[in-house]
């Protein structure tokens, strides 16, 4: 099938509506019928204004990105993106036409 990857980048503790960026992506994904969905902690990145943010052992509360990402349709992809826009969320992302399916499936 033929679909939409679909990839945010957030920091680890970013927060709309009191709930964690990457947490409040799942969820309204999953609000909008999207069958999945997945939340990646990077152990080291930095962003547009260059800083290097890295895993350590002794840091408690991190700012490293976050990558959360979705395999869908591109109506789905279209849905989510003007969800995000209505609810005025800043975010950086990538939108990739690609191709899907299962193999050896039903």
């Amino acid at each position: 099938m033929k679909g939409t990857y679909l990839k945010f980048y957030v920091h680890e503790h970013r927060r709309h509506q009191g709930i964690l960026l990457y947490e409040w992506l799942l969820e309204r994904a999953k609000k909008l019928g999207v069958h999945g969905g997945s939340a990646f902690r990077a152990i080291a990145g930095f962003g547009r204004n260059g800083v290097l943010h890295e895993d350590h052992f002794f840091e408690l509360a991190g700012n490293l990105p976050v990558e959360v990402v979705f395999m869908v349709s591109d109506e789905e992809a279209a849905q989510l993106l003007h969800s995000i826009e209505q609810e005025s969320i800043r975010i950086f992302y990538i939108r990739m036409p690609a191709e899907y399916g299962v193999v050896n499936g039903e």
